[in-house]
């Protein structure tokens, strides 16, 4: 048995805490099945973003028509969009690999590790142990039992940066953030797009009016079917058929395509570990259970990322990997924060949302107040041209904390980006913003406008055309 003093279980942000580890000159092993860096760097945000850029650009210069400037597509090169993405993440990974070779307290198995025993762990041929392990497993592709499937054959979104030119038509299973923003770049592509989701809206767990935004907007572009749920699928010629039931109607419908993407959302790794063998829990899905301060059930071990189900974005990883350093390698507790965490769906339109949603402040019991604005309530909105558009945020009237920020529009993450700021400064209060002076003409302003309409749920308010109308102070406390 070869003893480390840490085990880290995963390559991305798993990494983060292996590096603070060799920083105190403690000998550590990183097992890692699939490619170093793990999924966001090889096959998730890194490669996607990439990707959806180009799409960006097709769609930004045919929404130009409503300003005035006519364009078109001369020509989509597919394979150089490809190669762009598959080259940056191969260099980002080489980088790892050299890194990795060149630090001496550092082991790295290239194996699907499981535990053995308490604190021990078995990695191929050996067996290994450490008084502290920390588990980043991540997760994989959800593939549901849906019969025929895997003998028609489908994509997901590891085996899609390996096409060499985009399906003639595709069916993507799922109405997620993977379906939307994959949504995006295909038919921008030039494949006809059906997307199936078995939830009644696209992007469930977004605000339901931002997700109304996002399916009146992407239906100019794919064939959107949500409450459906995939029956079975078959291969007829050259095609795959998918069978569905509106979940609504009990109505079934068939819909054929070239090829099949899978999106229905991603499942638990640690079942491959075997962690009960060392009295880690998991909950009925799979996932690790931690406390706030990321320890899981069994003592001097922790978790973080995808592996705990919860928020699946890198910059939450690498968040909690910095609480399970300082936990695991110093004397200081710290707890993970989790009421600001922001994100973003890169899809068409662009979507981003930091803190709870209306329905969530309400629920907890906050004295709610609502403040809405479309892009073209600003002079840089209108400019634009995006009037299907929304900023919505929420803010407890008694204290003026900032409960929530939701974003459907160009610039969605930038713009939510300065709400996630003052979610974490201070007492959260949103007077920063409302006492800031505003770059006029800005799209920033829109932010504003949402605060300077605040009003309880309900309340008919108006809409103020330019911040410097208002004080960008709500008036209906």
């Amino acid at each position: 048995m070869i003893e480390y003093d840490m085990i880290v279980v995963g390559s991305g942000a798993g990494m983060n805490v292996a590096s603070s580890a060799l920083g105190q000159g403690l000998r550590v092993a990183v097992a890692e099945h699939g490619l170093m860096g793990g999924t966001c760097l090889n096959t998730g945000c890194i490669p996607s973003k990439i990707l959806l850029y180009p799409a960006d650009v097709i769609r930004e210069l045919e929404d130009a028509a409503a300003v005035g400037v006519m364009g078109r597509i001369h020509q989509i090169d597919f394979p150089l969009i490809l190669q762009r993405a598959r080259s940056f993440v191969r260099e980002g990974r080489d980088e790892m690999e050299q890194a990795i070779k060149q630090t001496d307290q550092l082991k790295v198995y290239r194996d699907t590790v499981e535990f053995v025993g308490d604190y021990t762990l078995r990695a191929g041929q050996e067996t290994i142990t450490a008084p502290k392990i920390v588990i980043a497993s991540g997760s994989r592709p959800l593939v549901p039992a849906i019969p025929g499937l895997a003998e028609a054959g489908y994509i997901d979104n590891v085996s899609l940066l390996e096409l060499d030119k985009p399906p003639e038509s595709l069916i993507i299973i799922g109405g997620g953030y993977i379906a939307c923003e994959y949504g995006h770049f295909f038919s921008a592509m030039g494949s006809v797009v059906t997307i199936l989701g078995r939830n009644p809206r696209l992007l469930k767990g977004e605000e339901p009016e931002i997700s109304a935004v996002v399916e009146r907007r992407f239906a100019r572009y794919a064939i959107i079917r949500t409450n459906h749920e995939v029956l079975r699928v078959e291969r007829r010629g050259r095609k795959k058929v998918v069978t569905a039931r509106d979940r609504g109607t009990g109505q079934t419908a068939q819909f054929e395509a070239r090829e099949i993407m899978l999106a229905v959302g991603r499942r638990s790794n640690a079942d491959l570990l075997k962690p009960e063998r060392t009295g880690v829990e998991t909950d009925q899905d799979g996932w690790i259970k931690v406390n706030p301060r990321l320890e899981t059930s069994k003592p001097n071990i922790w978790a973080l990322g995808d592996a705990l189900g919860k928020f699946m974005y890198r910059h939450t990883a690498n968040a909690e990997s910095e609480v399970v350093a300082a936990n695991a390698l110093t004397e200081h507790k710290h707890q993970m924060d989790y009421h600001a965490v922001p994100h973003a769906v890169f899809g068409y339109p662009q979507v981003a949302a930091v803190g709870i949603t209306e329905a969530q402040a309400t629920e907890a019991g906050f004295h709610v107040l609502v403040g809405r604005a479309r892009y073209t309530d600003v002079t840089k909105g209108y400019a634009m041209a995006e009037p299907d558009s929304l900023v919505k945020v929420i803010v407890d009237g008694e204290t003026r904390r900032i409960l929530g920020c939701h974003i459907a529009g160009s610039h969605a993450a930038i713009l939510v980006q300065q709400i996630a700021y003052l979610m974490n400064a201070g007492d959260q209060d949103y007077y920063p913003i409302a006492d800031s002076q505003i770059i006029h003409p800005a799209l920033s302003e829109v932010v504003v406008n949402a605060l300077a309409n605040l009003a309880p749920p309900g309340h008919a308010h108006h809409h103020h055309h330019e911040h410097e109308q208002g004080d960008g102070h709500p008036h209906d406390e």
